[in-house]
């Protein structure tokens, strides 16, 4: 399954940029982890990580 570039862009946004993101995954607990795991709902962003890679925006 191929995804649009706009989804694709927004992921690696969320893996790589995304200050509250990568910070979350990179701990694994704390409060931008438990952050990273309610903006699943919200944010555009973390849903096109899950899209794309596969996985929840809160996990490695």
């Amino acid at each position: 399954m191929t995804h649009g570039k706009m989804t694709v862009n927004m992921a690696k946004f969320c893996k790589e940029t995304c200050p509250v993101c990568t910070r979350g995954r990179e701990k694994g607990e704390g409060i931008l982890y438990n952050m990273v795991k309610l903006e699943e709902h919200i944010c555009p962003a973390c849903r096109s990580y899950k899209k794309v890679y596969g996985k929840p925006a809160h996990e490695k």
